[in-house]
């Protein structure tokens, strides 16, 4: 039988994605699903004219280096992607890129096998911005076999006594960039208060380590009751940023100390202030959005994070030509689902990993869908916020037969409907099966909204009656239980 040309691209560059398995530990499966599907089994015309086989753009430091690259248009006209003498040196610098990026980090806990975890955690993560790319490398992988490569490197190096990616962090460390984010992050910081008529934004954070955002910064000044911290930076023109932190529970440093980039300042309380005032040469002093002094930081140090306040990214108006392009059209849907799978949400650590709970975060925003029935998106945008930060929906519109109704997401993905039917209220642990049900209501797409929403409400009735009758039963066993007791009294 002949071979398709996701089968010739494996045959040819299995080497290549075996021996980064080998040393960094990330399937080769992977790395091969990833070149097939970024460089179209290497005919696109990056891979044939620059070995550039995983659409990697060329940086600022890239650039500075003296790297080579080729100009094309993606998202926008005249890029600039890397350009490499070998394919092995395209493979190579995917895999440093990957390690390298903080944003990545879970996926490197994973075993070096585990391709349907590295596909699920590279979207999640924000390798690539259109929609089922871990479906789609998933498919590449399971329809071609793919994974027997993963196999033969597991077995060669568990005969050695090895592992895949056993000596990864011993290998020469990428320089830091000298840059860093003010809060530890893999996609994005989410902003609770935009800049405007204060002179601040609002950080959403829990008592965590607030960063340093350049290296050899100046900590010019520390609030006496430990509750604020102002860093400056000087700038080779002789002006300077002095970034002030707010609503710290401590400080970690004293006025006069220098700090580097990622250096802990301090710790955040339950939320963090961050201003930024540029400093003139002649000694005035003005307050700049933060957003446009991050976006400088994100371009200088490649740092890919997003700055998102109700699904918008403050930094993409303040980005220039050679900044990344960034996704600032997200849905209410899609904002609420990106929040829940965040280090903002309580339910991040299990979402993703946890199928049960990953239907249950599926559920959830798309119920917020139907139960928002508002025509003005950014107050719907503002609602999703609201509701994926409390994890919790009012679906009465959707069940006008009951007095109340609301589904929360409770810490691991445990979801509860919270039911009054005006004769009385209880509480009701969705089970699997009541899950998929309305699951498999909310995602038919041969169902109108108003269909949708008369299924929901029809599911959500007999949940409640069900709740209702089991709760009439326990109590009349309990009225039962006393008048035994009463009785055996007497």
């Amino acid at each position: 039988m002949a071979k398709n040309k996701n089968q010739i691209y494996a045959e040819e560059y299995k080497s290549y994605a075996m021996e980064q398995m080998r040393r960094y530990g990330i399937p080769a499966s992977v790395t091969l699903a990833q070149g097939i599907l970024e460089s179209s089994n290497g005919e696109s015309t990056l891979a044939r004219e620059e070995n550039n086989h995983f659409g990697i753009k060329a940086t600022r430091k890239w650039l500075e280096d003296g790297g080579k690259y080729g100009v094309y248009t993606d998202d926008r006209p005249d890029e600039k992607f890397c350009s490499y003498d070998s394919v092995a040196e395209s493979y190579e610098h995917h895999s440093r890129f990957l390690f390298e990026n903080k944003r990545y980090a879970a996926c490197f806990r994973l075993e070096a096998d585990d391709y349907e975890g590295w596909a699920k955690g590279l979207e999640r993560a924000g390798y690539a911005t259109g929609g089922n790319y871990a479906a789609s490398l998933i498919k590449i992988i399971e329809r071609n076999g793919l994974d027997r490569y993963d196999r033969q490197v597991m077995e060669e190096m568990r005969a050695q006594g090895h592992v895949p990616g056993e000596n990864r962090e011993e290998l020469p460390a990428l320089e830091s960039s000298g840059y860093a984010f003010p809060l530890e992050r893999q996609e994005f910081l989410m902003v609770t208060v935009p800049f405007g008529t204060q002179k601040d934004i609002g950080l959403q954070a829990d008592h965590e380590s607030v960063l340093a955002t350049e290296n050899k910064g100046k900590v010019v000044s520390v609030a006496p009751d430990g509750k604020s911290v102002a860093v400056e930076y000087a700038r080779d023109d002789g002006t300077a940023y002095q970034v002030c932190y707010k609503n710290l529970a401590s400080v970690k440093v004293k006025a006069g100390d220098t700090v580097d980039a990622g250096q802990a300042v301090g710790v955040s309380g339950d939320s963090l202030r961050m201003e930024v005032v540029q400093i003139h040469t002649d000694g005035t002093k003005r307050s700049i959005d933060p957003a446009a002094y991050l976006a400088e930081i994100a371009q200088k140090g490649n740092i890919s994070l997003q700055l998102l306040h109700e699904g918008k990214d403050m930094l993409a108006k303040y980005k220039d030509t050679d900044g990344q392009a960034v996704n600032t059209e997200l849905s209410p849907e899609e904002w609420m689902k990106k929040l829940l799978s965040s280090e903002d949400s309580g339910v991040r650590q299990s979402y993703g990993t946890d199928p049960v709970v990953e239907m249950a975060v599926t559920m959830f925003t798309s119920l917020m869908a139907l139960a928002l029935q508002i025509d003005n998106k950014e107050e719907r945008m503002r609602q999703a916020t609201e509701a994926a930060l409390e994890r919790r929906i009012d679906l009465t519109r959707l069940v006008p037969s009951l007095k109340e109704c609301e589904l929360e997401i409770q810490d691991g993905g445990r979801p509860l409907l919270h039911i009054d039917n005006g004769s009385g209220s209880f509480t009701h642990e969705l089970t699997a099966t009541e899950m998929n049900r309305l699951s498999l209501v909310l995602a038919d797409k041969n169902l109108t909204a108003e269909e949708k929403r008369r299924q929901v409400a029809s599911l959500v009735n007999g949940v409640a009656l069900s709740g209702q009758m089991s709760q009439n039963y326990e109590q009349e066993l309990e009225q039962k239980n006393r008048q035994d007791e009463s009785l055996q009294i007497r």
